[in-house]
Order: structure tokens, then C-alpha cells, then sequence
């Protein structure tokens, strides 16, 4: 991680914690991951060191799943599969090259608009929820 060294112990912690999960944890799942190794860390910390890890680029929001904001550290290009019964979220490697290229120039050529990337969210029953 770029710059991991000039993070405080709580920050890494928090960092470490989300990049070694795929199960694109909840700010509030990080925390109770932490609080019995960090007494005095608030899920307010959490929640800021989250923030700028999104603006650092070393994660991103997947989006407010079942009420909650979920998290993946993994920036690789995927797509996402979302359990819309028990809101298991699961990667997709790969999953964006669902996309024909072609695509990228109708929509900028239709909408005026200049794509740098893109995501794809699948939506259904995982294996356990079938």
C-alpha cells in the first residue's frame, strides 16, 4: 500500500482489516473486528479512515447494501454479485469484461460524456440462498 508507512496504528489497522476480507465488510463489521484489539477506537475513526481510504484510492464503496455501506479494498476491475436475500456480496473477476467496448463509445458519443471505467452489480439468489 502507497504511503502505508506514514499511517497511524489505528489507520493501518483499519486498512488491514478491509484488504484482507472479500466479504466487503461494513464500517460497523470493521469496528467490531478492532474494538477488542483497540479499546479506544470509535466507529467514528472507522468510519473517516474509510473516507480517506476512498479518496486515497485504496478502496471503494460498492454501495448501501440492506441499509449499510459496503467496502472493498480490492481496486482490481470486477464486478459484484449481490444476494438480494441475505446480501452476501461476491467478486466477479473479470465480470466487466461483460461489457462490449463498442459500448463505451455509444454511451459517450449518446451522452456527451467521457467514460474512464465502469462497474457492473449482479442482482439475485447466491448459491446458499437458491
Amino acid at each position: 500500500m502507497q504511503s502505508k508507512r506514514n499511517f497511524s496504528a489505528k489507520r493501518e489497522a483499519i486498512y488491514d482489516v478491509i484488504a484482507s476480507t472479500d466479504t466487503h465488510p461494513t464500517a460497523e463489521w470493521v469496528y467490531e473486528q478492532l474494538k477488542p484489539k483497540l479499546p479506544d477506537l470509535s466507529l467514528g475513526t472507522v468510519y473517516r479512515n474509510l473516507s480517506v481510504f476512498k479518496e486515497m484510492g485504496l478502496a471503494k464503496s460498492i454501495g448501501v447494501i440492506n441499509g449499510q455501506e459496503r467496502f472493498d479494498a480490492n481496486m482490481t476491475q470486477h464486478s459484484h454479485f449481490i444476494c438480494q436475500k441475505c446480501f452476501r456480496i461476491i467478486d466477479i473477476p473479470g465480470g466487466n469484461n461483460f461489457i462490449d467496448k463498442n459500448m463505451y463509445a455509444l454511451v459517450e458519443r449518446e451522452c456527451g460524456v467521457k467514460i474512464e471505467t465502469h462497474g457492473i452489480n449482479f442482482y439475485g439468489l447466491c448459491d446458499k440462498c437458491r
